[in-house]
């Protein structure tokens, strides 16, 4: 295992195997719902590692000196990310002490992008857990693989040998926690929409967000040699606990201002020109100014561009095109019908 086998001190963060929460998932050992960077389980097995440094304060130091304020800043752009002063002061900061990174804001502003571009950033795997109501240890952490365990009894059984022991690394499930502990060369860690997960499914990461390191029982504490870089996003649908909040380096995503949301668009959309591309930001901004039920994000923005853009390019004049694909930019019949009251005050000079 590519991480560091301790024997399991007394008190350490420790996850009790759970027959029902295993059986639960047991089906799914190729990845759960909760897994999306297609990755295998147990990516990058090998021979446990001894040694290692702690993976405190200092673990991401390493990679924050690979870039400071400015580089980083450079590397994102060249990525096709434009983040301002404050996130990028909040990013450089989170490396460079090695502390989990929490992200709120609007949906559609890039908090889960930010993490998938800086794994490209840093040259790390990223590895995703995406949080819903009901999520649980077994299927962020590990389980044992029951059906292998079983299949493993009946043979050894018809060959009349003894069955051996149950509980090898072998018949481990690796979920995204413990592959982002195990990974070789380190890993970016995105836990995303945190605040969909229940408030127990929370006070369970304190410690794995506080020391790296898990628990399993049958085989000992695994610590992380090259501790993750992690990222936290929430959409702020419920609050969460200022425990969690002290262990991570918070930052709040504001929706961009002109310039940069421009400069957004001419990166993501090819074939806009720039005076459409002006027009496009200022009418944004303006259906942002109204009471909606959901105000779009930058997400909504670009798409609304490409679909635009598209339309034009079959031969719609500009302010028809940005009109007929405002359902890429409003999801909601009750905005939609807002929109349309305000429709020659928003697009006339789009």
């Amino acid at each position: 295992m590519p991480g560091e086998v301790l024997p399991a001190p007394g008190g350490s963060f420790s996850v009790p195997g759970d027959s029902s929460a295993s059986g639960r998932a047991s089906s799914a050992s190729g990845g759960t719902s909760s897994v999306s960077d297609g990755g295998s389980p147990g990516a990058g097995g090998g021979s446990p590692r001894a040694g290692g440094g702690s993976p405190g304060a200092g673990g991401g130091s390493s990679v924050g000196r690979l870039l400071d304020e400015r580089a980083l800043a450079a590397a994102l752009e060249r990525e096709g990310y434009f983040a301002d002063e404050g996130l990028c002061t909040a990013v450089h900061l989170a490396l460079r002490l090695g502390r989990p990174l929490l992200l709120e804001g609007e949906p559609g502003v890039g908090k889960t992008e930010i993490a998938t571009v800086l794994s490209r950033v840093v040259g790390r795997e990223l590895i995703r857990l995406q949080c819903f109501e009901g999520l649980d240890s077994g299927q962020a952490l590990y389980e044992w693989d029951y059906p292998k365990q079983l299949l493993q009894v009946r043979v050894a059984e018809s060959r009349g040998q003894e069955v051996g022991d149950l509980y090898r690394e072998e018949f481990l499930l690796r979920r995204p926690l413990l592959r982002a502990l195990e990974a070789d060369r380190g890993a970016v860690l995105l836990i995303d929409e945190i605040d969909r997960a229940d408030s127990e499914f929370e006070a369970f990461l304190l410690e794995f967000l506080g020391d790296f390191q898990i628990t399993v029982p049958e085989l000992g504490t695994i610590r992380a040699r090259t501790p993750p870089v992690v990222v936290l996003t929430s959409n702020r649908t419920r609050e969460l606990h200022d425990a969690l909040k002290r262990r991570c380096l918070y930052h709040w995503i504001a929706f961009p201002e002109v310039d940069r949301e421009r400069a957004i668009l001419r990166a993501a959309v090819p074939g806009l020109e720039e005076r459409a591309a002006e027009g496009l930001v200022r009418a944004v901004q303006r259906v942002r100014g109204l009471p909606l039920l959901k105000r779009p994000g930058i997400a909504e923005s670009v798409e609304w561009a490409r679909g635009a853009v598209a339309l034009a390019e079959g031969g719609s004049p500009w302010p028809v095109a940005l009109r007929r694909a405002l359902g890429l930019l409003i999801k909601d019949e009750e905005d939609t019908r807002l929109l349309a009251g305000h429709a020659e005050e928003l697009f006339g000079d789009a």
